[in-house]
């Protein structure tokens, strides 16, 4: 397990969106939603010092912390944008996922997570969703912990605040909570197609498993493992290591690949793919195509955005692979 003071210094932004900024960020001319989230980014960091100046002097009225939402499709920036808020605050500060936000707290405890963020002038969480009702009294308590420290947090979703939980569980049952939730953030959404699917052709087909391990010889620091062994190994493990296991790979070789076997299964490679696409990390295939990993079922459930991202990126991550070792690349 990786100690608290480890996983707090793992929260800044991952290598794909260690150096954007607002100006870095290409708002879509056909999608005016996306110049106004930079606005309304920009405005929010500016927010983020004028709360966290409160704080401090005798006769000021320390201020609650602020909130911003980014909602939207897939693809569509939201993640440059949060990064970009978070470049643009005061240290001290922490960017992470909903996932990584949510294992701190089950690793150290509540007490231990509040007392930790609290020292941070923003909280920057990606992907914010609500799979279980645990998670929506946990993240119900935790935010509101933080606003009341003036501690401010962006988020970023596929999914509106009011609907979150929705086709997951009860959601009915934890409407105060969510509503709760919802109140403490300013929404705004994101529009447009998702960038990685723009003019670009279907994922790679899969290599055949000879050639997969022949370019997996000729990549300097580059994995190879059988799909199967895979997501045993990652059941084994906390989510929050994941990130330290495809720590410096080069590229990530899995033979054998095929649909998860259920839905804890499909849940961890989820997890797993989010910290390959964070890094940046290219993906080579055998088996099937990485489009292949969640069922029908599991697509029609309420999973569905959830998994429809990890496509996404699986395949961005493929389509970075797809030269890598071959005869005709240059090897590193």
């Amino acid at each position: 397990m990786v100690a608290p003071d480890e996983l707090v210094a793992s929260l800044v932004p991952p290598p794909t969106f260690a150096d954007v900024s607002f100006a870095s960020y290409r708002p879509n001319p056909g999608e005016p939603s996306q110049a106004a989230a930079v606005v309304a980014g920009e405005a929010f960091a500016q927010k983020i010092a004028e709360v966290r100046s409160s704080k401090s002097g005798w006769f000021r009225k320390q201020q609650r912390g602020a909130g911003l939402y980014l909602d939207g499709g897939f693809g569509v920036g939201k993640t440059h944008l949060l990064a970009s808020i978070y470049h643009a605050a005061k240290a001290p500060k922490l960017f992470g996922s909903f996932v990584e936000i949510t294992n701190m707290v089950g690793a150290i405890g509540m007490a231990g997570t509040v007392e930790r963020l609290a020292q941070h002038s923003v909280v920057c969480i990606d992907e914010f969703e609500l799979d279980d009702p645990g998670d929506t009294m946990l993240l119900s308590r935790l935010l509101g912990e933080l606003f009341d420290r003036s501690v401010s947090v962006a988020a970023t979703s596929n999914t509106l605040p009011g609907q979150l939980g929705e086709g997951r569980f009860a959601a009915q049952d934890f409407l105060r909570e969510i509503r709760q939730i919802a109140d403490g953030f300013q929404v705004l959404r994101v529009d447009g197609p998702d960038y990685r699917h723009r003019d670009l052709p279907a994922p790679p087909a899969p290599l055949p498993d000879a050639e997969l391990r022949e370019r997996a010889d000729r990549l300097a620091n580059a994995s190879l493992d059988d799909f199967g062994a895979l997501a045993k190994h990652l059941a084994t493990l906390h989510p929050s290591c994941y990130r330290e296991l495809v720590k410096d790979l080069a590229a990530v070789c899995l033979s054998g690949v095929g649909p998860a076997s259920d839905q804890a299964v499909a849940l961890r490679l989820v997890a797993f793919i989010d910290r390959l696409y964070d890094a940046g990390i290219p993906v080579l295939l055998s088996g099937q195509p990485g489009n292949a990993l969640f069922t029908d079922e599991m697509l029609a459930g309420g999973y569905r955005k959830k998994y429809l991202r990890a496509i996404s990126r699986i395949t961005a991550l493929a389509r970075a692979g797809e030269p890598l070792g071959s005869n005709s690349a240059s090897v590193a």
